[in-house]
């Protein structure tokens, strides 16, 4: 078995800012395995807030041994980037082998579009209205916070896009009494969810505390051993493969985060319609879908995802899986 990873580059359609600084393209990593007779590939998004880099994950890339099955992966890599990528890749081996999709191999029902959420990156007032004002057609709008000044932004946006769903991304970027003093208004708002107020290391202040909006763990939910941790804290937990470390896993996380009642939501760093395309089966019947990393790049896969008004369909056998 052979294993080759390359490094792509993908524009951005616009500047895309968070609370932690902006860019302007995406920087993925590209897995393909080989048997000789069949290539499934895979992509990854090194993303610093977890101490990856392109280097280092392709680092831990290379070193797999030439053979290797998903079941031995788990215990070689850790769940991160690396291990998504090079998990997906052979998910898609293994269907193009068998003549069969991904799902059906995973014993999933056939799956179907999911409508996602769309970002809105972080901005003054002015401009995010402006941008609210031209997604507001857009089912499910969500919007980039983690600010002193953030009251603003939200007032901003409802104003831009008054009949939109909207959830909240801090992105870390609250303390407890920040986030105190933001609930009420988050009700009087609208907002269906918001996503990691606080920082992951700081997140047992909200253990006793009122929560009128669904309260959504990201950086504090990577894979199935976060899960003892996020109890009294969280209603919703944030599955992203780059976290889990690849499909494998996420299943397993999600099968685990309903049985102990939470809902969940599927989210993706920004990468290219091939990371998008495994989640996607993942997203089945999720509480929210956030897979809108192809929409905000300005250049995708020679066969991307389709999104239309149904959402974010599943992937052609064409693309992965």
């Amino acid at each position: 078995m052979k294993i080759e990873v390359t490094r792509d580059v993908f524009r951005l359609a616009q500047v895309f800012t968070i609370s932690r600084g902006s860019r302007t393209e995406a920087k993925v990593l590209t897995v393909r395995v080989s048997d000789g007779v069949h290539q499934g590939w895979g992509e990854c998004v090194p993303y610093a807030r977890y101490d990856e880099t392109l280097e280092s994950v392709e680092t831990e890339i290379v070193g797999l041994p030439g053979e290797i099955t998903r079941t031995a992966l788990m215990d070689l890599l850790p769940a991160g980037a690396a291990r998504n990528a090079v998990d997906c890749a052979l998910w898609d081996l293994e269907a193009k082998r068998a003549g069969k999709r991904v799902w059906e191999l995973a014993g999933l029902p056939e799956p179907r579009p999911e409508v996602t959420a769309y970002t809105l990156s972080l901005d003054t007032p002015e401009a995010m209205q402006a941008q609210a004002a031209k997604n507001a057609h857009r089912p499910l709008l969500k919007i980039k916070l983690g600010t002193p000044d953030d009251m603003q932004r939200l007032e901003a946006v409802r104003a831009g896009a008054p009949g939109a769903k909207i959830i909240v991304d801090a992105n870390e970027g609250w303390s407890a009494e920040v986030y105190a003093d933001l609930a009420p208004h988050l009700v009087r708002l609208g907002v269906a969810l918001v996503e990691q107020p606080l920082p992951a290391g700081q997140d047992d202040a909200l253990i006793g505390m009122e929560r009128p909006v669904p309260v959504c763990a990201d950086e504090s939910c990577h894979d199935r051993s976060s899960l003892p941790k996020l109890k009294g804290k969280y209603d919703v937990v944030n599955i992203k493969l780059d976290k889990t470390g690849g499909l494998t896993e996420a299943l397993e996380l999600r099968r685990a985060a309903l049985a102990e009642g939470y809902d969940i939501m599927v989210g993706c760093m920004v990468g290219s319609s091939l990371a998008m395309a495994p989640a996607t089966l993942v997203a089945q019947g999720a509480l929210v879908t956030d897979l809108d990393g192809p929409l905000l790049l300005a250049e995708d896969r020679e066969t991307p995802l389709v999104f239309d008004a149904a959402g974010v369909h599943p992937p052609s056998a064409s693309l992965w899986g």
